[in-house]
């Protein structure tokens, strides 16, 4: 009685040791299965949209307000590659915009839903729509293409509003 428990113990852990060892070779053979969104029939109505607030132009904000708020709306992006971009580009240029620019760049950072589509303007990966496109656009796609090989790993500190201030 004791030998088959022991038989029996044995049986099943071969048998278990055997199917993990060819398992990475089973589940090569299988097609693997891709997530939903990749099938051609995928109807998306499993998508949730949450709906943002509409961007407003804040009309009455005084100036140093307003850079203040741009720093850091550049600094805190839904992306890394935008937090690193767009804080480099405020700290280069946002102390001298004239406040059209700065109303302008707002509008750039602020309206799109989609950080990748900002990232993509930027970049001149897809055309830059007309209410975007503007002076400071173009000074952000010039900056983008970092023509003096610039080392961008990160966001800059905070350090330098003290210098200027």
């Amino acid at each position: 009685m004791l030998s088959s428990v022991i038989a029996k113990r044995v049986s099943y852990l071969m048998t278990g040791i055997c199917q993990t060892a060819w398992r990475p070779v089973v589940t090569g053979l299988v097609p693997t299965c891709c997530y939903r969104g990749d099938a051609p029939d995928d109807t998306r109505t499993d998508l949730i949209e949450i709906p943002l607030p509409p961007w407003e132009d804040k009309p009455g904000e005084p100036i140093d307000i307003k850079r203040r708020r741009l720093l850091y709306e550049s600094r805190k992006r839904g992306m890394l590659e935008n937090c690193i971009l767009l804080s480099l580009f405020a700290k280069r240029y946002l102390n001298t915009m004239s406040e059209i620019q700065l109303q302008q760049y707002d509008r750039i950072i602020n309206e799109p839903s989609n950080d990748w589509d900002i990232y993509y303007w930027a970049t001149e990966a897809q055309p830059t729509p007309d209410i975007y496109q503007g002076e400071v656009m173009e000074m952000l796609k010039e900056f983008t293409k970092n023509r003096n090989q610039e080392q961008r790993l990160d966001a800059p500190s905070l350090e330098y509003l003290e210098k200027e201030g």
